[in-house]
């Protein structure tokens, strides 16, 4: 069976825990900052677990 390639993009995004959870970076942290206010830049930059919705094609592109 052929080694499976995974997504470089999600590569890039995702992150797997040692104890197994994928965590993404926080949204809307990119440009535009001006208008945002302190706290919701702070709560922005923070990584989160990645949303039950999503889990199972995060774990299809990183080949898990």
């Amino acid at each position: 069976m052929p080694k499976l390639k995974i997504k470089s993009s999600a590569k890039k995004r995702f992150k797997v825990t040692g104890s197994g959870k994928i965590i993404k970076r926080g949204a809307f942290h990119s440009h535009l900052l001006e208008k945002k206010s302190k706290s919701r830049k702070r709560k922005a930059k923070v990584a989160t677990d990645v949303h039950n919705g999503e889990l199972k094609n995060v774990k299809k592109e990183l080949g898990i």
